[in-house]
């Protein structure tokens, strides 16, 4: 049987992951595209993590290439799009999982300097991508979907300012692209995950708090509902497949939480 983006060419920007015991959201993601017969351009700053995604991807027989780009930088957010065009042809997925979220802190703690990265990081490099690729999705005809990865400290109370209100901004930006281009049929939805185990999540707060990332998983599979254990990449992942896939047609400006029932309980 074909597979569910058979024929499909998607960018998964943020493709590559920081190293750990876990898999990424965005290697998940392009792996998963692959497998259901999507081309695949895996974008990362790191060009060595992007490869990587790519040869697990080779190695089960799926298509797939890697571009090295930086998305806080127009320019190269430009490029990639023109890459992807010439690699590509047409660009039927934009997948934007690209996020980060050390050094964030309260109000009164949080550093200038390390809100305006995580702001040009989160929120920013996600705008600049969409601003790029959709000329083209607009100029190829035939629709689209662009999928956001959001979060529920969007939602949720914290005591960290920055991430939480980059990911709100990232809700925003989905619904005012999904209203701004429907008559191109191109759709936009986001993802909000909830506590998932992934190297950035388990492994970066590890590093940063210096304590095991076994006290760290216990800490946070604690604090799931749904069977007190946190979610996995691939959950993330087969989200995005059904939001990329032509399933999901009807559906645009969704914000779709993937959390083990955390949001049922924000009100």
């Amino acid at each position: 049987m074909p597979g569910r983006l058979a024929g499909k060419m998607a960018v998964v920007v943020g493709a590559g992951q920081t190293p750990g015991e876990t898999i990424g959201n965005g290697r998940a993601t392009a792996i998963l595209f692959a497998r259901e017969g999507a081309t695949v351009l895996c974008v990362d700053r790191r060009l060595d993590s992007a490869q990587d995604t790519v040869a697990m991807v080779q190695a089960e027989g799926g298509r797939a290439s890697a571009y090295e780009a930086d998305i806080t930088d127009e320019d190269q957010c430009a490029a990639l799009i023109a890459e992807a065009k010439a690699r590509l042809g047409r660009i039927d997925i934009l997948h934007n999982n690209v996020g980060i979220g050390l050094r964030d802190r309260s109000v009164t703690q949080l550093r200038a300097e390390d809100f305006d990265r995580i702001i040009d990081v989160n929120l920013k490099g996600m705008w600049l991508t969409i601003k790029h690729a959709l000329p083209l999705m607009r100029e190829q005809g035939g629709g689209g979907a662009i999928t956001n990865i959001s979060s529920m400290a969007a939602v949720a109370s914290s005591n960290l300012v920055a991430y939480g209100m980059s990911k709100a901004g990232v809700n925003k930006l989905t619904r005012i692209t999904a209203a701004g281009n429907t008559q191109y049929m191109i759709r936009c939805n986001c993802i909000m995950p909830g506590l998932m185990d992934t190297p950035m999540a388990v492994g970066g707060r590890a590093a940063e708090q210096g304590r095991g990332t076994d006290e760290i998983r216990a800490g946070r599979d604690a604090q799931v509902p749904l069977g007190r254990k946190m979610g996995t990449a691939w959950d993330v992942a087969y989200a995005a497949l059904f939001l990329a896939s032509d399933e999901a047609k009807f559906i645009t400006g969704a914000i779709l939480p993937v959390d083990g029932g955390m949001s049922a309980g924000v009100g």
